[in-house]
């Protein structure tokens, strides 16, 4: 009852927020990067995998959605489709080879993969290299309605695609008799294997799952930037997510939309914030805040290891449930 209150309000929130003040771009980045977040959450939180490439899920599925939609000509929505299918795809290969190892080895595996996806998306002609793929124009979903607008465009991403489908389909998968053999896997791989479980077959299908909400956070990002680049498929993305995971807390539904918020709204408005404070204080020191973003980012992480070791949503859950019994 008390979690399902929260999803409302949450949801209630969110469609109000382009009235209180909040940028449209702004909250469609967080909200893709909250779907990424909360794809690798299903697979560290739930499954106990630790996946250091889930950056080339999201970079192979923008492009796909860029190259579906500005060269091939496909209406926004099927070019959506298009770049989860080819993340998801890839996200089958990939496991195939990564879920034969365990642990730390895991890890590696999936960070040389990415790595050579990394590559390829450098080299290939219709990514453009370093200038990456621009111009990916929005059109009109099914048809009909224009994306124009970064209004109609939110209330899109937000409704219809993140939180109706998305976020749904990952509760769904968590409560499921599907989702409790994830936890024992993660929880005790070797009493789940007693039990009669293919536990490999388990592990696959989480990641594939990971991949395509990972590559449909791709896809939908590039629909709402216009492009796409490189950036998005090197490893500091992979590591970015994992940040945003472990702020917020694992093996939470809200820790990942929470961590993604932070992260996001750092790299985004550290700026303004510093121009804020050097007015308030008259440091001019502040001014150049917004060119320490990693530095900021850093702190926060060490401080959240200190003090929030589970993250900052688990550490309120864990506080508030004594003052409830």
């Amino acid at each position: 009852m008390v979690r399902n209150v929260l999803y409302g309000v949450l949801l209630a929130g969110l469609i109000a927020a382009p009235f209180l003040g909040a940028y449209p771009v702004f909250m469609m980045k967080v909200l893709c990067f909250a779907l990424l977040a909360a794809a690798f959450n299903l697979l560290i939180g739930y499954t106990g995998l630790l996946s250091f490439g889930h950056a080339m899920f999201l970079a192979s599925a923008g492009y796909s959605a860029g190259y579906a939609i500005q060269t091939l000509g496909f209406t926004p929505e099927l070019g959506v489709i298009a770049g989860t299918v080819v993340a998801t795809l890839l996200g089958l290969v990939v496991g195939l080879f990564a879920i034969r190892r365990q642990g730390i080895y895991f890890a590696m595996v999936t960070l040389a993969l990415a790595q050579m996806v990394c590559f390829v998306f450098l080299q290939a002609p219709f990514t453009h290299g370093d200038d990456g793929m621009q111009g990916v124009p929005r059109g009109k979903l099914f048809g009909a309605i224009s994306l124009s607008s970064d209004l109609t465009l939110y209330y899109v991403v937000l409704l219809v695609l993140v939180m109706v489908l998305a976020f749904g389909f990952i509760v769904g998968v968590v409560h499921s008799p599907f989702g409790q053999v994830l936890i024992a896997i993660k929880e005790n791989e070797p009493r789940a294997i007693s039990l009669g479980y293919d536990t490999s077959r388990f592990k696959l299908l989480a990641f594939v799952l990971s991949a395509g909400l990972a590559g449909l956070a791709g896809a939908l990002q590039t629909l709402v930037l216009g492009f796409e680049t490189l950036s998005d498929a090197y490893w500091t993305m992979s590591g970015l997510v994992v940040l945003m995971t472990l702020v917020g807390g694992m093996s939470t539904m809200f820790g990942p939309l929470l961590g993604a918020f932070i992260i996001v709204a750092l790299e985004n408005r550290l700026g303004d914030i510093g121009t804020a404070l050097s007015s308030l204080t008259g440091i001019d020191w502040f001014n150049s805040l917004g060119e320490s973003v990693m530095i900021v980012t850093g702190l926060i992480f060490i401080a959240c290891v200190l003090l929030f070791r589970r993250g900052i949503v688990r550490e309120i859950v864990a506080r508030v449930k004594p003052l409830r019994g």
